[in-house]
């Protein structure tokens, strides 16, 4: 299992519950797991569930602990060995890893059948010929009971001629279900005869077409984690009502174990859509352009996008586990982006909205004068890079001015600034075109004034640039945060609130010619315009497409306050 450096042990409720059993004795190693179905790809939702399991087993590596990844594929109407994948992948690249503890519910299909079989023999089971819309109506609410199935008196030797001519193909689907005999009056909804097998006429991507019946999630949960020696089962809040299902299945079938589910608060960020029935929806109807669009929630999202795993985790940490339901303001994911890669992205000049710069005293249209810039000012190791200045630059169109108000210390007419590495330039004309647009600003530079203000004059601001001998014309797509509030799943219609920002696709941006020969996945600041990566799918090789991460400061909560 991959370690991962940590500045202390983690320390919450659950942790002191798994540090208790083993000093008491209760259990000699802990046995924790990460369920999920492959149904989609993971969300940063699930990060938390990935580093509080994978966590825990490192943290108590020393007695033999370990966590398992087991996927719960009991639907094969929405699972796919593609999601089977991609969710390995996502979890490797968060740190963590398995080892030899891969597992499938569907590797327990014949177990759980046996076992279902048994629950019928000693009546706590029986099939049901209600339809979906009629279990529903028998069941009740939270007010008023539910009442019983007209089905639920077959005595025992009849349920089992059924269930097993269910198990052969001899119904169509929803014609029987398995249901559990528990109360129909239970104050728990959960408890009233819960559905655990139903029929799909429908290929399983591991098991093929051997079975046409399959068991819910509520009745197969329990029992994987029972079967695998889970010691400790994790869940969000939302499964806390199904507990009491989970611990009657577990006491009233010969299970080998009896782990202890305890729940926790989810990790929810703001400005995103953590539903996974909606993330499939933003994939089919074409909001993005897949899983990994860098707009979803997505890990292979993020990750595309140029988030480290490093940030992550970092997240989690900070969020901790707690039982209470929180919505975690995005800012808090944004900084701990920033702060990792302020440490590790090299730093390169990028002018990705570019307007032309003369110096007219320029000594010749063949002189280029190279100037030293710093690769990574947190990383001494990195050194420097040698970055070629003419007599033609480009620099943000943002960067200049032409009326500009007191206080501002970019670029204007008649003003300095500096050329971040280089020499102080002052405008002298402004080029306009014919629909009065700026195309060229024309400059003078001052050769006196390398690495130092000129000693009659102080010069505050200082500009990023890129020469035109050599600069490389690239593509940049600007990423924003995908939704316009912080809840959308609140709105009547996600769809209503998209931010039409989220994605602004420029080309003919002017970078270092470094840039040319950047490899997918790598990431870099732009100087003064943000955090960047090279984006994994529409990069071609000498071609690289530049993702903007995140900007160097919180523009958007800036833009907001002011609003």
């Amino acid at each position: 299992m991959a370690k991962q450096p940590q500045s202390r042990r983690e320390n919450d409720f659950i942790r002191e519950i798994v540090s208790s059993d083993l000093l008491s004795g209760k259990h000699k190693t802990t046995v924790t797991r990460f369920p999920p179905e492959p149904n989609g790809y993971l969300h940063i939702g699930h990060a938390k569930s990935i580093c509080l399991n994978f966590g825990i087993a490192e943290e108590n590596a020393g007695s033999g602990a370990r966590c398992h990844l087991r996927f719960d594929d009991t639907n094969p109407v929405k699972e796919d060995s593609e999601y089977v994948e991609a969710i390995k992948e996502d979890i490797r690249w968060l740190g963590f890893d398995w080892g030899d503890d891969l597992y499938f519910a569907s590797d327990y299909f014949d177990q759980l059948y046996d076992w279902a079989v048994e629950l019928v023999r000693i009546g706590k089971a029986y099939v049901d010929d209600l339809s979906a819309e009629e279990i529903r109506e028998y069941r009740g609410n939270l007010t008023e009971p539910g009442k019983d199935s007209p089905c639920r008196k077959r005595d025992c030797e009849l349920n089992l001629s059924l269930f097993k001519q269910m198990k052969d193909g001899e119904f169509a689907d929803g014609e029987k279900v398995l249901r559990a005999k528990i109360d129909m009056a239970h104050p728990n909804l959960n408890l009233r005869d819960p559905v655990i097998y139903r029929i799909l006429h429908q290929e399983h991507h591991r098991t093929g077409d051997k079975w046409c019946i399959y068991p819910t999630y509520d009745y197969t949960h329990g029992q994987s984690d029972a079967i695998e020696g889970v010691t400790h089962s994790l869940c969000t809040l939302e499964f806390e009502h199904h507990r009491p299902l989970y611990e009657w299945f577990v006491e009233n079938l010969p299970v080998p174990a009896q782990p202890r589910q305890i729940e926790f608060a989810k990790l929810r960020p703001a400005y995103l859509l953590m539903s996974k029935r909606r993330l499939v929806e933003m994939v089919d109807e074409g909001y993005v352009d897949g899983w990994d669009d860098p707009r979803m929630s997505t890990l292979s999202g993020l990750r595309r996008r140029g988030y480290p795993p490093e940030a992550i985790r970092s997240l989690c940490k900070t969020v901790g586990i707690t039982k209470h339901n929180s919505v975690t303001d995005i800012a808090l994911l944004e900084h701990a982006v920033r702060e990792q890669l302020n440490m590790t992205a090299t730093r390169r000049m990028a002018v990705i909205d570019p307007i032309r710069v003369s110096i007219v005293n320029w000594p010749g249209d063949d002189y280029i004068e190279l100037m030293n810039a710093v690769n990574n000012p947190e990383d001494p190791e990195a050194g420097k890079r040698e970055v070629a200045l003419s007599g033609e630059l480009f620099i943000e169109r943002s960067d200049f001015m032409e009326n500009p108000p007191d206080k501002y210390y970019r670029l204007s007419p008649g003003s300095e600034v500096r050329l971040r590495y280089s020499y102080c330039i002052r405008c002298e004309e402004v080029v306009k075109g014919e629909d009065n647009e700026i195309i060229e600003l024309r400059c003078s530079y001052d050769p006196e004034t390398l690495g130092k203000n000129p000693p009659d004059r102080k010069v505050r601001g200082a500009i990023h640039w890129v020469s035109a001998k050599g600069a490389f014309e690239g593509d940049v797509r600007l990423y924003d945060r995908a939704f316009l509030v912080e809840d959308p799943v609140a709105e009547d219609d996600w769809r209503s609130v998209i931010n039409p920002e989220a994605l602004v696709e420029l080309s003919g941006c002017k970078m270092e010619p470094l840039l040319k020969d950047a490899l997918p996945g790598e990431c870099f600041q732009f100087e003064r315009n943000g955090y960047f990566c090279v984006d994994t799918k529409y990069s071609l090789p000498a071609r690289p497409v530049f993702n903007r991460t995140v900007p160097l400061r919180d523009s958007w909560g800036k833009k907001n306050r002011v609003k």
